[in-house]
Formats: structure tokens, sequence, C-alpha cells
């Protein structure tokens, strides 16, 4: 069992977001979801991005880090889109992270640190051609994560962006159910070291 937080995307804390907890919870991990927008969601990606850049973007990566702030260091961070900000700011820079999970999304490795942590095993999903991930310059950093900290990249047929959320059109059952056999099986790498 490990325990997890689990930061949502721009949208909001989706229905989707919330059963992908669950699944993970039905796999006996304990899950975290701190909720970056105080209960707020969005239809669209556009809007949710809005939201963000309205009250800062430093205000929300806030909000991500001080709802966990008394939780046990002892945790893999994981993040939809948005939720990478915090879930990678805190698996580097706070002490006894287990591990990271980012979806749909990465930041260059130097953006928070000055390196990765040693010994945090990553991965990184997202569908091959999201031109947000791709010509954002995710794609970049998680190769660059790829050789700093040896991370996993998995890239998934197709161009949806928030692909793994069940709850928004974009979802890909297919991809998502792959997604999360990959991370059950790193969950249980993480648990059993």
């Amino acid at each position: 069992m490990a325990e997890i937080i689990l930061f949502h995307h721009a949208q909001g804390l989706t229905e989707g977001v919330r059963e992908f907890a669950d699944a993970l919870r039905a796999a006996g991990h304990v899950v975290t979801v701190p909720d970056m927008y105080e209960g707020r969601t969005f239809d669209t990606l556009e809007d949710g991005l809005e939201y963000a850049d309205t009250v800062g973007f430093g205000t929300v990566l806030k909000r991500g880090q001080d709802a966990i702030e008394d939780l046990p260091g002892e945790v893999v961070y994981a993040g939809f889109s948005l939720g990478v900000l915090p879930a990678q700011a805190v698996a580097q820079t706070k002490p006894g992270a287990l591990g990271a999970l980012f979806f749909h999304s990465c930041v260059p490795p130097t953006e928070f640190a000055d390196e990765w942590p040693a010994g945090v095993p990553v991965q990184v999903h997202a569908m091959a051609d999201d031109e947000l991930f791709v010509e954002e310059g995710d794609l970049d950093a998680a190769r660059e994560l790829e050789k700093v900290a040896g991370a996993e990249l998995f890239l998934y047929e197709g161009d949806a962006h928030l692909f793994a959320d069940s709850s928004l059109e974009e979802y890909d059952e297919e991809a998502a159910s792959l997604l999360m056999e990959r991370v059950l099986a790193f969950l249980a790498a993480v648990d059993a070291r």
C-alpha cells in the first residue's frame, strides 16, 4: 500500500479525477486529493486556465502545497496536467518523496531544484500527438527527466490532452486503462522497496 497525493488539472477536481483516485483506493492505496480551486470546476480547459491565471498560478501552486503541509512526507506525488506543478515541486523539494507520477504534463527538472532527488522514481504519461505536451516543451522536459532521473516516459497513441479523466469528452478508455495498469505496477514497485 502506498500513500499518494494526487493534484487535479486545470478544469478542477472533476468527477473523473475523483474516479481515478477511487480506482487507486480500490487497489489498496491511500489517496489524498487537494482541491486547489476551492470547489470550482470548469467545462473547458481554457476556462480553467483562465481561472488559474486570474488567481495566479503561484497561488494555485501554493494552495496545493499548503493542503499537504501537515501530511507525512513519505508519499508518492502525482498530478494531472496543471497538477504536475505542485506534484513535481514537492517531489523535488520535500524530503521523503517515494516517487512521482506525472500525467499529461512535465516541467523541466531544474524548475524547482538544481537536480532530481536521488532514488525517487518517476513516470510521465502523455499522448504522443498532444499539442500541449509536445509543442509547449513538456515532451522535452520529460526526455530530460529520462536522462537525469531515469524517468519512464510513456507516450500513448492519440492527440488528447486529459485522456485519463473519465468525465471529459477527450477520455480514451483504452489508453487510460493502460496508464492505470502502469501506475499500479509503479506503485507496487515503490511499495516493495
